[in-house]
C-alpha cells in the first residue's frame, strides 16, 4: 500500500498519480444510456472505472446506516451505493477510489462528497479517496484532471445518451419483434464507445453525421403505431428522475401500465447549470475568464443540442425534444429566473414542455424533504394547470420509509384520469 498523500490546506486525502495507475474508481448509477457510455471512455481515457449496477434494499439500509436520514434521499442511495460496494469484498479496499459529482450550487447535492467521506471514516475506510466530479475547480486531485478532449468526448456522450433515450422511449412500446428496440440501443452504445475511445465521434461534424444515422436506425424498426397508448412525462430530481434505484423502477412501471413514457434529457439540465453560471456573473462578477469559457461551452452544447433536435425531428411519427432557449420561453411569467437552486424553474419549464409536446400526463419526482424541488415542482401543479387545463400531473414523493404501493397507487390513480382522457380524445376524433 503505498503512502497516501494529503491536501496540505484542507487535510483532504488526494487520488494521486500512481492511484490513476492501480486504483479502480466507483461510481454510483444514475442513467444508464448515458453512464454505460461514460464509464467506457473515461477507462479508455486510462481511469479504469467501474459503473455500480447494484440494486436491491440493502443499499438504502447500509446509506441510513452511514448517512443522517434527514439528509436528502439520493445521498442516501449515492453513497449507500458506494459504500456497499467497497464492503461487499469485491474490491481491495486499499486500491479502491469512489467518484461523485458536485454541482456547486446552493443544493445538497454539492455536500454529498463531504457525507460520503464522513461515512467512509465512520466505517473504518478513511483510506479510501474521494474525487470530486465538477466543472467549478472546487476540489483538485494529482491524478485526475479534467481535460478539454475528455469534455468534449462527456458532451458527445450525453447528446448521444439523450438521443438513444429519447428514440427508444418512443420504440419500444409500439416494437413488433420482442427486444429490437433495447438490441439497436446497445449497437449504438458499442459504436459510439468504440468511436470516442479512437478519437472519433466528438467533433460538431461527426456528431451531426451519428445523430442522423441514429435516427434513421430507429425509423427502420418494425412498429405497430395503430394503438394510441397513455403518453407519460417525468421530471424531477435529476438523481431520483432518472436513477431505477431512486424511483423504484418509475420506467418500467409505466411501460408494464402500457404507456409510452418521455424523460427530457440530461443535456437541458447541463445548459441550465451552464446558463446559471454566466447569470450569476453578469449579475455578481466574477472572472473574465470563467466567463469566456463558460461562453464557449454554452456555445458548442446549443450547437450540439440543434444537431440532436434536427436530426431526430426529420422524421413526423417522432416528438424530438425542445430547444433549451424555447423551453425557457415556458415559464416567463410563471415562475421567476432566480429559482435556481436545485432543478429550479427548469423542472417547471420541463412539465410545460411535455404539456406542449402532447405529454399531458406527467410524474413529478421528488426526494422527500427537497425544498428546490418541491417549490418548482409541487408548488408549481396549480399555475400550470391554470395555465394548461389538459394537464395531468401527480407529485410522487420518494424516501427509504416511503411504501413503494403507496407511490404505484398515486400513479395509478393519476393514469386512470389520462386513459378516461384518451377514451374521450378517440371519441371526438
Amino acid at each position: 500500500m503505498e503512502k497516501l498523500k494529503y491536501d496540505k490546506k484542507t487535510g483532504r486525502l488526494l487520488f494521486t498519480k500512481q492511484m490513476r495507475r492501480d486504483y479502480t474508481i466507483l461510481f454510483p448509477m444514475m442513467a444508464p444510456i448515458h453512464f454505460e457510455i461514460l464509464g467506457k471512455v473515461f477507462k479508455k481515457l486510462g481511469y479504469n472505472c467501474e459503473l455500480l449496477e447494484t440494486n436491491g434494499p440493502e443499499i438504502a439500509q447500509t446509506g441510513l446506516k452511514y448517512v443522517h436520514n434527514d439528509t436528502c434521499y439520493p445521498a442516501i442511495l449515492s453513497i449507500g451505493q458506494l459504500i456497499n460496494a467497497v464492503q461487499s469484498g469485491r474490491y481491495d479496499v486499499n486500491k479502491v477510489a469512489l467518484m461523485i459529482t458536485q454541482t456547486g450550487g446552493g443544493c445538497r447535492a454539492s455536500n454529498y462528497i463531504h457525507l460520503l467521506r464522513k461515512g467512509l471514516k465512520k466505517a473504518g475506510l478513511e483510506q479510501i479517496p474521494v474525487i470530486s466530479l465538477n466543472l467549478s475547480g472546487m476540489e483538485k486531485n494529482p491524478g485526475f484532471k479534467l481535460t478539454v478532449g475528455m469534455i468534449r468526448r462527456a458532451v458527445a456522450g450525453v447528446i448521444y445518451g439523450d438521443s438513444l433515450m429519447c428514440l427508444r422511449n418512443q420504440c419500444r412500446p409500439y416494437e413488433i419483434n420482442d427486444g429490437d428496440t433495447d438490441r439497436l440501443v446497445k449497437k449504438w452504445q458499442d459504436e459510439i464507445v468504440s468511436m470516442l475511445n479512437q478519437s472519433k465521434g466528438y467533433k460538431l461534424k461527426e456528431i451531426k453525421e451519428n445523430l442522423i444515422k441514429i435516427a434513421d436506425d430507429f425509423h427502420s424498426l418494425e412498429v405497430d403505431r395503430s394503438e394510441k397508448k397513455v403518453k407519460v412525462g417525468v421530471v424531477g430530481e435529476i438523481y431520483v428522475k432518472y436513477a431505477a434505484l431512486g424511483n423504484n423502477n418509475l420506467e418500467k412501471f409505466l411501460e408494464e401500465e402500457n404507456c409510452e413514457v418521455n424523460l427530457p434529457g440530461i443535456l437541458g439540465f447541463v445548459l441550465f447549470k451552464i446558463d446559471n453560471r454566466l447569470e450569476d456573473i453578469k449579475l455578481y462578477g466574477g472572472s473574465k475568464i470563467k466567463r469566456k469559457v463558460c461562453q464557449i461551452l454554452m456555445d458548442y452544447c446549443l450547437k450540439v443540442e440543434d444537431a440532436l433536435v434536427t436530426s431526430i425531428s426529420r422524421y413526423d411519427e417522432f416528438v424530438a425534444p425542445s430547444r433549451y432557449y424555447h423551453t425557457k420561453s415556458l415559464v416567463d411569467g410563471v415562475i421567476g429566473y432566480g429559482t435556481k437552486m436545485g432543478e429550479g424553474w427548469l423542472l417547471t419549464a420541463e412539465m410545460l414542455e411535455l404539456v406542449e409536446s402532447g405529454y399531458h400526463n406527467i410524474v413529478c419526482t421528488q426526494p422527500f424533504g427537497c425544498l428546490p424541488n418541491h417549490i418548482a415542482g409541487k408548488g408549481m401543479i396549480r399555475k400550470i394547470v391554470e395555465t394548461n387545463p389538459k394537464a395531468n400531473i401527480v407529485a410522487v414523493d420518494y424516501d427509504a420509509g416511503a411504501p413503494k404501493v403507496n407511490q404505484e397507487n398515486r400513479i395509478k390513480l393519476m393514469l386512470s384520469i389520462a386513459r378516461e382522457n384518451l377514451e374521450k380524445e378517440k371519441v371526438n376524433i
